[in-house]
């Protein structure tokens, strides 16, 4: 358990989420707010109107759900195909110090799918196989892009449950206004701060040097820096070296550890307030959040029961302490970053991880987490009307069978793209070609990698052997696909069935309250836990129960 030293470090670092995400809550109200003009926005649409011209994009149409999904995923896509070419060709490329060949094709449709849609699954080995451009084209600029997506698709949901509210609003608009208003100037400072902190950034060639002992010594460097921020603000994950920020040159201290956590937790932790400011009902969003973190609390305290002894691939620069927070940390706001090998992790410590990842809203990512919050939500307020006798309303909508139906939809669309490929694996023996047992340990692996993959969280637990594998690179392509766009179209669905329909007088349920917070958590818990259960018994918690506490 924790010492008393721990935990106040754990409660102020918590609080300090809080306190950033209500801070930068009204920025990002204000960016999705076409209607609100700030000091600086005539300088924003210096840059932005002819971004906007060059794309054909009109800022003052408006768009349907199915417009607005449809130019989701083909802006995506275009993306995707532009990124590919810098992976597939990076050898005939310039900014290729280290001489780096082509990637193989079906490592690079991974990566680029792996990046397209927030993800970040690092089959590829970052400083051992991508040249300086294919870092900055093929995975920073995708960063950016997935991470304005996301927080477009998460305010645009908010849009449907706006009083009032006409439409979805406008994707390039949204889009254009993440990346100008929001991503790129906060990236900068950060990136800024991060040099200052010892993380490297440069553009020269890996240095060969003499150790003291006349051995010679490579130091991989690169424009770590500039793609540190994205990788965490945007809830992306993947780093600039195969070991993540476990390695020094992107995680060089307790203070950059720190920083790093918070950055991934500040739009997870604002979206909640956002909404609440958004819909005018601040309550509203204080109950988002109390769940949200009340789902991360009872994540950490799982983490937390055992006595969390370094297991062999810990980083000890951290402790474990900080390890065990950061891997809870990521898993629950979808990042996927690591500061230590997931294999020296207690079962324990992995299963709080599995459950961040299954329910995605703990708080989960930017703007997909608090899509998911509001699925359930909708849930919640179905099966509460049903046991009340009462017909189900929400803000004073009235929640019809269709919008069961489509959140029941967006649902179980993750157990089916986690549960079928896991069976598939072994079934065939891709699981056993690369090294991976029939056990439990192996299990773990195999369904923590399809997990990762649908939640778009990216935290690798296979290793290198994944990097090899046709099987695996192709099918967590698809599943990361899935699990990105099918819960966004249908959840847009959902939020625009909300726009224009008639509201009733707010005299049912009550949804602001300490009660229905603790009913939503434990109504998040209990559909989580049936749907998984029987998977979670025989990876993880049979891991646990055969006394394997040391790591994987």
């Amino acid at each position: 358990m924790l010492s008393l030293p721990e935990l106040i470090v754990l409660v102020l670092i918590l609080a300090t989420m809080v306190a950033l995400g209500r801070l930068v809550a009204p920025l990002v109200t204000q960016t999705f707010d076409y209607s609100r003009t700030g000091r600086l926005d005539r300088y924003y649409k210096k840059i932005e109107e002819p971004i906007l011209r060059f794309i054909g994009a009109d800022p003052n149409h408006s768009m349907g759900w199915k417009e607005y999904f449809v130019a989701v995923v083909v802006v995506n896509s275009v993306q995707a195909v532009f990124a590919s070419f810098f992976l597939l060709f990076q050898g005939q490329l310039p900014l290729n110090p280290q001489g780096f060949p082509d990637i193989r094709w079906d490592l690079a449709f991974n990566t680029v799918v792996s990046i397209t849609t927030n993800t970040n699954l690092q089959h590829y080995n970052g400083e051992n196989s991508l040249s300086y451009l294919s870092q900055m084209m093929g995975i920073v600029f995708l960063q950016f892009t997935s991470a304005a997506t996301g927080l477009s698709v998460g305010i645009a949901v908010v849009r449907g449950f706006v009083k009032g509210a006409r439409s979805m609003g406008n994707f390039y608009v949204d889009f254009v206004r993440a990346m100008t208003r929001i991503l790129i100037p906060l990236c900068f400072v950060t990136g800024l701060v991060l040099v200052a902190l010892g993380v490297p950034q440069t553009l020269g060639g890996y240095l060969h040097v003499r150790t003291l002992s006349g051995a010679l010594q490579t130091i991989k460097v690169g424009p770590v820096a500039s793609l540190v921020p994205i990788m965490q603000y945007g809830t992306n994950g993947g780093g600039y070296f195969g070991a993540n920020s476990a390695f020094p040159f992107q995680n060089p201290s307790q203070v950059t550890d720190i920083l790093e956590i918070l950055m991934m937790a500040l739009f997870g932790t604002s979206l909640p307030f956002v909404y609440g400011q958004m819909i005018g009902k601040n309550k509203e969003g204080r109950t988002i959040l109390l769940a949200s973190y009340g789902l991360f609390v009872i994540d950490l305290a799982i983490a937390f029961i055992p006595q969390t002894s370094l297991g062999e691939g810990m980083e000890t620069r951290f402790g474990s302490f900080m390890s065990v927070f950061w891997t809870v940390t990521t898993t629950a706001f979808t990042t996927g970053s690591v500061n230590a090998a997931l294999a020296a992790f207690h079962p324990l410590v992995i299963l709080a991880g599995f459950l961040g990842m299954l329910i995605q809203a703990t708080p989960g990512g930017k703007g997909v987490g608090l899509m998911y919050m509001l699925m359930f939500t909708v849930i919640t307020v179905f099966i509460v009307g049903l046991m009340a006798g009462r017909t189900p309303e929400y803000l004073g909508l009235k929640v019809n069978a269709r919008d069961v139906k489509l959140a029941v939809i967006a649902f179980l669309t993750h157990p089916v793209i986690i549960l079928v490929p896991t069976v598939l694996a072994f079934s065939i023996g891709a699981a056993q070609a690369i090294g991976l047992g029939n056990n439990a340990n192996g299990f773990t692996q195999v369904l923590w990698e399809f997990t990762s993959a649908a939640a778009n969280n990216g935290s690798d637990f296979i290793g290198s052997g994944a990097q090899t594998s046709y099987f695996f690179n192709i099918s967590t392509a698809f599943v990361m696909f899935a699990g990105r766009f099918i819960p966004i179209g249908v959840m847009l669905a959902l939020s625009a069935s909300m726009v224009g329909r008639k509201r009733s007088v707010e005299g049912g349920l009550k949804t602001d309250g300490l009660l229905f917070t603790a009913v939503l958590i434990g109504s998040i818990l209990i559909l989580t836990v049936l749907t998984f259960f029987p998977f979670l018994a025989l990876g993880p918690i049979l891991s646990f129960l055969q006394g394997n506490t040391n790591g994987f």
